[in-house]
């Protein structure tokens, strides 16, 4: 092989070394897009599977407070009849007995998070968790200030699920 040759080969192999590196640079920006696009993918998978999660549970607190709602009746029924229970010393044992079957219902209630709206006489009247069945006048009491408590109110964690009926002073 001539030098000319020689020199020839050596700069097409020189040429072919640069369209090497020229093409490993175009592939390294390849695998580097490529990648880009996979993680905001995947970060955006993940974001989506998070938002499914949520809103499932919020699907079955919504439910569970539906079901809920069914049971609530029947616990007015127990209080109503503790209310008005006979005075009869006969009867004691049966007082007795509604009112072990109305705390056990509540304590089932408690254990799927659901909690009695605590209002007293006197608390001031708040349309989130109320419901203003009356607006009357009162000696005893200011303006917005509740009268009684009428028909209990219900809470799943922190959701409303039937707001208490309430008599307020005006």
């Amino acid at each position: 092989m001539t030098e000319d040759e020689k020199t020839n080969q050596e700069f097409e192999e020189f040429g072919n070394k640069e369209e090497s590196v020229n093409d490993v640079v175009s592939l390294q920006d390849k695998v580097d897009e490529y990648l880009d696009c996979w993680q905001r993918e995947r970060a955006s998978f993940a974001n989506y599977k998070r938002r499914v999660e949520q809103d499932n549970a919020v699907m079955a607190d919504r439910l569970l407070g539906e079901h809920i709602k069914l049971f609530l009746p029947v616990m007015d029924d127990l209080e109503r009849a503790l209310d008005h229970s006979p005075a009869d010393p006969d009867c004691a044992s049966w007082i007795a007995g509604i009112e072990l079957i109305r705390k056990k219902l509540l304590k089932t209630l408690e254990t799927q998070d659901v909690s009695v709206i605590d209002l007293n006489p006197g608390d001031m009247f708040d349309p989130i968790n109320q419901e203003a069945v009356t607006h009357e006048e009162n000696d005893r009491f200011s303006d917005g200030q509740i009268i009684e408590v009428v028909q209990t109110g219900y809470q799943l964690k922190e959701r409303v699920i039937r707001p208490a009926k309430v008599r307020v002073a005006k």
